[in-house]
């Protein structure tokens, strides 16, 4: 079982075939993968629960409605199904992705 990513790994991580993240580990339903969207942000509603660790760069998160501003070191939260994405976010933006729990969420 791997224990241990880094952000030096993360940022230079291949993008899982058919994704828009690299894959970093995973155990049982909790997935952490690297997502660095360039330019724009297209991703759709996840089938489970996701936290967003901000690494790098700034902009606003758009989840069901609401808007919030964020930077590194911020923690965000989209639940299942919700429709979120990362909009008006500098070239440099990077965040830590953690997928867990049952489809559809808690």
């Amino acid at each position: 079982m791997k224990v241990l990513s880094t952000l030096k790994e993360a940022m230079s991580a291949p993008l899982s075939a058919g994704r828009a993240s690299a894959l970093l580990m995973e155990h049982g339903s909790m997935t952490l993968r690297w997502y660095a969207p360039k330019g724009v942000d297209n991703q759709t509603p996840h089938d489970q629960d996701e936290i967003y660790i901000v690494a790098s760069g700034s902009g606003i998160f758009f989840m069901d409605g609401e808007r919030a501003a964020f930077g590194p070191g911020d923690a965000l939260f989209a639940p299942a199904g919700a429709e979120h994405r990362f909009e008006d976010f500098t070239d440099d933006f990077g965040t830590w992705v953690v997928f867990y729990g049952p489809v559809g969420g808690e």
